[in-house]
């Protein structure tokens, strides 16, 4: 088994998305299919000065799961109805900070990125009402971003510190066993689900280049699927095999071996790009952009 040694973090993940200012949430429509596929109307959800990002949607898609950063630096998980109407706090820990809250695959709560009182950045489950329950691999730190395949595996972005960006690890690992195997390394932030596979991707840099690399979860085999526009990272991946990619103010669509502008998000007053998400049904997109 290849395994990665627990590393202490000396970059706070709380200090990286801080610098990266106020962002915040809109949500779209999918219509269509294939060639006929468009994206209805943006609402922004969290319309205020300040960080909201990093959204996931609950399972019934009727609402987002998001971390908003308050005036005085506290972290914690929010949930939006997608309409934007309803916003309420989840997570109110005392000490701990909490990011990228996504709904577990049984359906019990949700995991999120904790930088606890000592600055050691584990992943935990909590309840639904934002009670913290246990850290989910104990022994794996600092995480910094996640992903779910099924109840058996999670995808993890590990810091290496305080070597540069080509020594972040990509890991697999299982909650159930606590086995941990280092994958690749020199990775980018974003992962995405592959529906009706056992994979999520991923982006791997290579020097300038940046590619699109997919995990399949049983082999724990990892393929090259394209070589991404500069500037391109977050993606998402759609029920008929293609993939939505932000980037260079853009949405690509990658289909059939093919990569192809979807949509200007210049055009809809949306800048610099920082997250994307995909509701379970595939019929509601959720953007993250630059405070207007």
């Amino acid at each position: 088994m290849r395994g990665i040694g627990v590393v202490v973090s000396t970059m706070l993940l709380a200090s990286a998305l801080g610098a990266q200012g106020g962002t915040d949430i809109w949500v779209g429509e999918l219509r269509g299919s294939g060639s006929a596929l468009s994206l209805g109307d943006l609402r922004n959800v969290t319309r205020r000065a300040g960080y909201d990002n990093q959204p996931q949607f609950a399972p019934d898609g009727r609402s987002l799961l998001f971390t908003r950063i308050e005036a005085d630096g506290r972290a914690d998980s929010w949930r939006v109805t997608v309409d934007g109407r309803v916003v309420s706090q989840l997570t109110r820990t005392a000490v701990e900070q909490e990011y990228s809250p996504t709904p577990m695959p049984d359906g019990n709560g949700f995991s999120a990125i904790v930088v606890e009182a000592d600055s050691t950045q584990r992943l935990w489950a909590y309840d639904w009402n934002g009670v913290p329950q246990r850290p989910i691999v104990p022994a794996l730190r600092p995480v910094g971003y996640h992903v779910w395949v099924g109840l058996g595996n999670i995808g993890a972005f590990v810091l290496s510190q305080p070597t540069p960006r080509d020594a972040n690890a990509l890991v697999l690992m299982n909650p159930q066993t606590e086995r941990v195997d280092t994958l690749a390394r020199g990775i980018g932030r974003a992962f995405a689900r592959v529906p009706g596979r056992e994979a999520f991707t991923f982006v791997h840099f290579h020097g300038d280049t940046a590619v699109l690399g997919e995990v399949d979860v049983r082999t724990r085999g990892v393929r090259r699927v394209v070589v991404l526009p500069r500037g391109a990272e977050y993606h998402v991946w759609l029920s008929d095999g293609s993939a939505l990619i932000s980037g260079n103010g853009v949405l690509y669509r990658w289909a059939e071996g093919r990569l192809e502008t979807f949509v200007d998000l210049r055009s809809r007053g949306i800048r610099d790009v920082s997250r994307l998400a995909l509701s379970a049904d595939g019929t509601h997109l959720a953007i993250v952009g630059a405070d207007q």
